[in-house]
């Protein structure tokens, strides 16, 4: 999870997909475009949870701000499966 958060402060789109699972994987993200830019402020990870040997998740707190805007928050609960070895976002559920 923290490197993805780090891939989108990074606008790293590549290795956003990378490590998307290939079943929920969109074509594109278009980080690059995106307008206005968020400028992300901080991760908070709020809980990791191995749900079995090959199944994660994960609830996490980004902030951001989108132009000179207030703070927000995305609340999510991501999925992740292991595959080859690697972990791979699968899907997230916004939290309250």
């Amino acid at each position: 999870m923290r490197s993805r958060y780090s891939a989108y402060v990074l606008k790293r789109e590549d290795y956003l997909l990378a490590s998307w699972h290939a079943n929920t994987r969109p074509a594109s993200l278009r980080l690059a475009v995106q307008q206005p830019a968020p400028t992300w402020l901080g991760l908070e990870v709020r809980r990791e949870q191995r749900v079995d040997d090959e199944h994660a998740i994960v609830e996490f707190v980004a902030s951001y701000r989108l132009g000179g805007g207030r703070v927000q928050r995305q609340h999510e609960i991501s999925r992740f499966v292991l595959e080859a070895g690697r972990w791979f976002y699968v899907d997230g559920e916004f939290g309250g």
